[in-house]
């Protein structure tokens, strides 16, 4: 038999009722405010909506889904490595950079002789070592991550363009495997998606299940109560900056198999695409808020406008125009977010 509820009890109640927090004595209802990244999946249904509308013969087919979600697979994997590195509290300029020259370094004649395998380890460990050195110049060094990575990105650059000698190297009949990652269709959907799909659960679970996402959003959140809770600032700040170097590799091994080269030209704005993936996802430019769902989301949504666009015949430059608006939509309603009492 339960007792009688207490006229202090009857008070906590209703304040929690008020507050919109579960009381002692069950939860509260739920709303539509309450499903995860809903305004990002109701910007999707509106994008499809139009698609259906504008081009419905093209859009709505299953060739389309698949282009859309190869389109994405490349940048969406950097968009993780990126993801970790603003919820820790940074920036990765350099990301389309050391795509490029990872692709350029796994492509040269001399990793090439070696077979596709060392092609793909060499394109992971020169996109980690770049991610390692931009870390430790901010963790170690105390520079900027804008200044670190911006010098990052020209550097890189500049290195792809001297290995290359400026031209496209193609990746050679011997190393087929390599091309067969963008023929190979497993189920009807490409190789490279699933690579894509593994990446972004590995990159969830690492931070949504791990010491090291904890870590993360507390370090992004606050470095100085980080460090007195006995996180090593510094070091994960290195491994969030590597992590993303490594994300930068792995995307340098689907170009290689999407377009069969190594070029100082791949990763061309694909900073800006994966930054701005993750702000409209609804990660904090400031740190210590994020999620890889959102980003990929966000991601998602860039990728359906361009898609949009294309099929519509429309010009590009108004699709750049179209992304700096909803860019700075997003962030305006960050702000606002931010500024709203809990």
């Amino acid at each position: 038999m339960s007792e009688p509820m207490t006229p202090a009890m009857d008070e906590q109640a209703t304040a929690h009722a008020r507050a919109g927090t579960p009381g002692p004595g069950g939860g509260r209802r739920l709303s539509l405010g309450d499903i995860p990244h809903l305004g990002l999946i109701l910007a999707l249904l509106l994008l499809a909506v139009v698609g259906l509308v504008t081009v419905r013969d093209t859009f709505a087919t299953a060739s389309n889904v698949v282009s859309i979600l190869s389109l994405a697979s490349t940048i969406g994997v950097i968009t993780v490595g990126a993801t970790f590195v603003i919820i820790g509290g940074g920036i990765d300029l350099s990301v389309g950079a050391v795509m490029a020259l990872a692709s350029v370094w796994a492509t040269t004649l001399a990793t090439q002789s070696y077979g596709p395998f060392v092609m793909i380890l060499c394109a992971l460990l020169v996109g980690t070592g770049a991610g390692l050195v931009n870390g430790l110049l901010i963790a170690y060094g105390r520079l900027v991550p804008f200044i670190a990575t911006l010098a990052m990105l020209v550097a890189a650059r500049g290195l792809a363009q001297r290995l290359s000698d400026r031209k496209t190297q193609l990746v050679q009949q011997g190393n087929q495997a390599i091309v067969d990652l963008s023929t190979a269709r497993l189920l009807g959907i490409p190789v490279l998606v699933y690579i894509f799909a593994i990446v972004v659960l590995l990159g969830w679970v690492l931070l949504n299940r791990t010491t090291f996402g904890r870590r993360t959003y507390a370090v992004g959140g606050n470095p100085e109560a980080a460090r007195l809770a006995g996180i090593d600032v510094r070091r994960h700040t290195v491994l969030l900056y590597a992590l993303s170097g490594l994300c930068c590799g792995i995307a340098a091994v689907l170009i290689m198999a999407r377009t069969t080269t190594g070029s100082s030209t791949h990763g061309d704005l694909y900073e800006l695409d994966a930054i701005a993936a993750v702000i409209i996802g609804g990660t904090l430019l400031t740190g210590g808020r994020g999620s890889i769902v959102g980003s990929i989301l966000g991601l998602l949504i860039f990728t359906v406008i361009t898609n949009l666009f294309i099929l519509n015949g429309l010009n590009t430059s108004d699709q750049l125009i179209a992304k700096g608006l909803i860019i700075v939509i997003a962030v305006l309603l960050q702000r606002r977010a931010l500024r709203s009492p809990i």
